[in-house]
Order: structure tokens, then sequence, then C-alpha cells
């Protein structure tokens, strides 16, 4: 399983119950995050972007150990300005990444942002999306085949919804929830790899009190799958395509 995205901190915020809950099933899960997040409004004791980014890299490597992610990747593309980059070079990059290690199985944002409705999370979706399907095809960047890797289906992709929205946040029109994941015996463990992001403390009040709401599921939409057919209803993301 692979999990893309934008900031360190929202593999926690938005996937941590259901990364949790795979890797305890013995499911190998990577972590693929864009941006170190130099551009956060909290910044904890940091005195620049540089050294706000090298401080949040090893927050995320921590949350990611709770988590029990056995690959976290923090690439360094600019936070706040995933919008400007060329998109080619960056789906290039992800598509490399998933023929590196894999995945049966992707989770991103779709296009909405998240329910925070940020951008730079509707275009880490974007950019996974065209990943998960390129990186099969022989003839999207075959320069990768040179170094050893070779085209690989992912068998299921998936966007994280929700069946809330956030008070104060930009109207979202969230993806129908296809798969709901039940996180209740790991919804601790979801807000103590939050709280290894101690740069992003005050934050933590607000992020406890939503999660202990709304967070015994954690709600996907199955977006794109290798066998063709109906959507049902999944309580697993590894359950057979029908």
């Amino acid at each position: 399983m692979m999990c893309v995205t934008a900031h360190p901190d929202d593999e926690a915020g938005n996937f941590g119950g259901t990364l949790r809950l795979y890797s305890e099933r013995g499911v190998e899960t990577s972590v693929l995050c864009l941006t170190p997040g130099q551009a956060a409004s909290h910044r904890g004791a940091a005195t620049n972007d540089a050294e706000l980014a090298a401080i949040r890299k090893k927050e995320f490597l921590a949350s990611c150990e709770v988590l029990g992610v056995t690959r976290g990747v923090v690439l360094d593309y600019a936070d706040g300005q995933l919008h400007r980059l060329d998109a080619y070079s960056v789906v290039c990059e992800i598509t490399r990444h998933i023929r590196e290690f894999g995945p049966q199985v992707v989770l991103t944002y779709a296009s909405d942002g998240g329910v925070t409705a940020h951008t730079d999370h509707a275009l880490a979706g974007m950019f996974a999306t065209l990943a998960t399907q390129w990186s099969a095809q022989s003839n999207r960047y075959p320069d990768h085949f040179a170094h050893g890797l070779k085209p690989h289906r992912v068998k299921k992709l998936y966007y994280c919804t929700y069946n809330y929205f956030l008070p104060g946040r930009p109207p979202i029109n969230p993806s129908p929830a296809t798969a709901v994941i039940d996180i209740g015996q790991h919804v601790e463990t979801k807000i103590a790899a939050f709280h290894k992001h101690l740069t992003q403390a005050p934050l933590f009040p607000l992020f406890e009190a939503h999660v202990r709401d709304h967070g015994i599921e954690e709600n996907f939409h199955l977006a794109a799958r290798s066998q063709p057919g109906p959507l049902t209803m999944e309580t697993d993301l590894f359950a057979e395509e029908g």
C-alpha cells in the first residue's frame, strides 16, 4: 500500500488509522510526501524555511514509525507551490516511486483537496492519479527501465473522503464513500502519530477534538481499479475486485 500526500502530518491526519491497521495485518506500507511543509503557519522553534523543513522531515519519520509505515519518503517540492510545478516532471517522480515499491493499492486525495480543501492536497491527488495510471504503461517514462525498473500496474486507487464538513473551510463536493474502514482501535495511535509533529502543537486540541468526534472510521472512494465492474461497498481495501 502506498499513500501519496502533500505535507508532513497528512499521513497521520488523513490516513493514519488505515496505515496502522494494514501495517498490523502485515501489509508493507509506504508514504510519499511531496513537500517538507516549509510554508506552514506553525513553525515551532524554526527560524527559517530550511530549518522548518529539516525539523518536519524528522517529525514525519517519527510519525511513520508510530503508524508502522515500512517506507517513508519526503520530497523537496515547495510547500504551497505545487500548482506552479511542471506536472509531467512531478508525475515522473511519483511514477518512479510506484514502480520501485510496487503497491497493490494507492491512497491519495481527490480533486476536492480533502476536508480542508487545501490546494496542495488537490494537486498531490491529481499527480498521484496520473502516476497510478501511467506506472503500468511502457510508453510513459521509459528511461526508468534503463535502471532496472519495470511497468507496474496498481490494482486499486482510492481517494480519502468524508461524511462531514469542517466549519470555516471552503465548500467542497466530496467523493461518495465506497469503502468504510473501521479504525476504532487505532484512534489513539492516530492521535499519537499526529503528536509527533511537534511544530504543529497549536493544532493538537483541534485535531484531537475532530478525531474523537469523527475518527472511528476513515472513508475512501474507489477511483480506479484494474478490473472493470460496478462499485460495491467495501470494508477492506484489499478486497477482491468484482
